[in-house]
């Protein structure tokens, strides 16, 4: 992903951020005056998507430094981290406090003051337009990079219109909660309402949690690309065999390519040199995301093949050049 690509993410962090602060303070208020269940669960809701955003703004930042001694593989995978934390304070600061607010409400189910309700209600109703606008931005830069699949992959995109498309649905909720309990007199459609919010908060947790727990353990680029690679290296007359094709994405847009091959007997070192030079290039070439390509030797027909394919050419540096 490019830089303009991460300024454009950035921008709508910021807008999310700015949206559920303000959302965040107005749904406090509006909840302690009303003592409304649903809306303290959406006051929650909010508090916990504005840290959600700093965490990834921090994302945005930290992912992007150069690789160096002790990380020679880079930073990539900050931006997994920070959206794991990110599903975490979803699931403790949102979900768990909606459970506790529609829990308590099913407990003391006693009637209550209604006076603040309607104040409550236009600060949910201003809190659908702020939250809705916020995931169109959202869904817009989807579209401008490359629709669903290409743009969902980032994580700290996919983490914003998560949370604003779960804001829009749990503002709806307790709209709808508050209404029926403003009509009805029971506190039982609202105590409905935050458990509701706290299931959708926690589904939602779960679903982020574990894309980003799959992206930091190590996962394979997409199948597409390792077909790609393993066809490329089947084509080339050097290549006897593909013994062996590993990958594993070390970031948004980078790639680490390791393959096992076996030659074809009768090539010296500096042929097998030359010869790996032009695969790795090759490599880069369509997969442009490769920024480490390993090539390992199996033939043990020339002495020196060995040697050369362990040399930085076949092992270590971007395309080989």
């Amino acid at each position: 992903m490019s830089t303009r690509s991460d300024r454009r993410t950035r921008v709508t962090v910021l807008v999310a951020l700015a949206a559920n602060l303000v959302i965040a303070a107005a749904k406090a208020v509006g909840g302690v005056v009303a003592a409304s269940p649903a809306l303290l669960s959406e006051a929650a809701h909010s508090v916990a998507d504005s840290l959600n955003e700093v965490f990834l703004l921090a994302a945005l930042r930290r992912s992007r430094r150069p690789p160096d001694r002790r990380h020679p593989f880079g930073y990539g995978k900050e931006r997994f981290f920070w959206s794991l934390l990110a599903a975490v304070g979803i699931f403790v600061m949102g979900g768990c406090f909606s459970f506790y607010q529609g829990v308590d409400a099913f407990r003391n189910g006693e009637e209550k003051n209604l006076d603040g309700y309607v104040a409550g209600l236009v600060v949910l109703g201003v809190a659908l337009l702020a939250e809705g606008g916020s995931l169109l931005r959202a869904l817009y830069q989807v579209r401008k990079q490359g629709g669903a699949v290409q743009g969902l992959r980032d994580p700290a995109l996919r983490t914003v219109v998560a949370e604003d498309g779960t804001a829009v649905v749990g503002v709806t909720l307790a709209i709808m909660g508050m209404g029926l309990h403003m009509a009805t007199g029971q506190v039982v459609w609202e105590a409905a309402a935050s458990l509701a919010i706290g299931a959708l908060l926690v589904y939602v947790a779960y679903r982020l949690g574990r894309e980003a727990r799959d992206q930091l353990i190590g996962e394979a680029a997409d199948p597409e690309a390792s077909g790609r690679i393993r066809a490329l290296l089947r084509a080339q007359p050097e290549i006897d065999s593909v013994e062996a094709l590993f990958t594993m994405k070390t970031g948004l847009d980078t790639t680490l390519v390791a393959a096992r091959v076996d030659l074809v007997p009768g090539l010296d070192s500096e042929r097998v040199e030359e010869v790996a030079v032009r695969i790795k290039r090759s490599i880069v070439g369509i997969i442009p995301e490769a920024e480490q390509v390993f090539l390992d030797v199996t033939d043990r027909h020339a002495p020196d093949a060995r040697e050369a394919w362990e040399s930085p050419a076949a092992t270590g540096e971007r395309g080989g050049a």
